[in-house]
């Protein structure tokens, strides 16, 4: 199975400062030479250095989560959670129910997205850890009562926040939503709301699935307050691209 993906905007460079150091910045420039490593000899598996960290660091980070366990994690993320969730309540509260949105478009091929999305469902259903594996930012994922529980990163903020209102009145705005797409090419689609405990929407989310000839494509839209900084858009679309790519790779694998 292959699978490429694109995601939209890039975010303008920041500016850098660099109190007290000013002289720093008088002297000439200089252009640094780009320094490349790549394995001569040694390893007999097949992959680039990059492929070998990142083998590590999903290894890393899977032990700390089953060292960890749920509570653990939740514990540990306590004073985070509160952090990036007041931020979220705050931009709601000034975007006064105005939201921005972007879309990641994920191409996937060797399955249908009846497939992939029955895969999910059994996944969301069950035991989160391969919900959890599909990005290293995830830290709590499942289904209770309310809905999706999800604690992940959005943007640098780390947010726990429940999805749901799946089909009710309270998704009336998906109706209307510029990005929603021909449901003849597109007739798997789903919108969510992303809420707080107490019931602040931070998020909207419209996921829409249409097969191709060799396995389908995957618009996956995202919305957040209109306050929020581009930066919490943008990296929430490639957020989308690692979790749903690996996702996809692990719905395939099941089939096999």
């Amino acid at each position: 199975m292959s699978l490429s993906s694109s995601a939209y905007r890039r975010p303008a460079a920041s500016p850098v400062a660099a109190s007290g150091r000013t002289e720093l910045w008088k002297q000439a420039p200089r252009r640094a030479r780009a320094a490349v490593s790549t394995v001569a000899a040694g390893p007999a598996g097949a992959g680039s250095i990059d492929d070998f960290e990142l083998f590590y660091a999903r290894r890393a980070v899977d032990r700390f989560r089953t060292l960890l366990g749920r509570q653990g994690l939740l514990d540990l993320l306590a004073a985070d959670i509160e952090e990036g969730n007041a931020f979220l309540r705050e931009s709601a509260r000034t975007s006064d129910g105005a939201f921005k949105g972007g879309t990641t478009v994920l191409a996937a091929k060797g399955l249908t997205s009846g497939e992939f999305l029955a895969w999910m469902d059994k996944a969301f259903a069950g035991d989160e850890k391969p919900l959890l594996a599909a990005h290293p930012e995830h830290y709590v994922m499942g289904t209770d009562e309310i809905g999706a529980r999800v604690v992940e990163n959005i943007g640098p903020h780390v947010a726990d926040f429940s999805m749901g209102g799946w089909g009710t009145d309270a998704l009336d705005w998906a109706k209307d939503a510029a990005e929603l797409l021909p449901e003849s090419e597109f007739p798997r689609n789903m919108s969510s709301n992303l809420f707080l405990a107490d019931g602040t929407v931070v998020g909207r989310a419209l996921i829409q699935f249409g097969d191709t000839a060799d396995g389908f494509t995957a618009n996956l839209t995202v919305y957040f307050p209109v306050t929020c900084p581009d930066e919490v858009l943008e990296h929430h679309l490639r957020h989308y691209a690692v979790e749903f790519r690996n996702w996809i790779v692990a719905a395939a694998a099941a089939r096999a």
